[in-house]
């Protein structure tokens, strides 16, 4: 789904979209995405307003980015949704790419 769908996915059937604030919710969800198989998923962070935001509300104190990646995240243009790859690192993307998703 994309980052949208996976999100009003999430808001419907679960609680929320997963925020990995920490480095244990990091690692829980590492281990998630890890048991499906699959390479990336999306997690509930989107660039708004000039910031990476949770979509819970939660501060992004804790954070897990792609070494070399800095310009997509620091002044994302097209990729503005966060995902999560199987080596437990976060990458912007593009918020209309279908990937999985976690909910939590």
């Amino acid at each position: 789904m994309s980052w949208e769908e996976a999100l009003e996915y999430c808001r419907e059937h679960h609680k929320d979209f997963s925020s990995v604030d920490s480095e244990t919710e990091n690692l829980l969800a590492l281990s998630e995405i890890q048991t499906q198989g699959v390479d990336l998923v999306w997690i509930g962070l989107r660039y708004l307003m000039d910031r990476w935001l949770w979509v819970n509300g939660h501060p992004l104190e804790y954070e897990a980015w792609t070494i070399g990646g800095g310009q997509d995240q620091e002044c994302p243009i097209w990729k503005r949704c966060g995902a999560l790859t199987n080596e437990g690192l976060w990458e912007s993307w593009d918020c209309q790419e279908k990937l999985n998703f976690i909910c939590y």
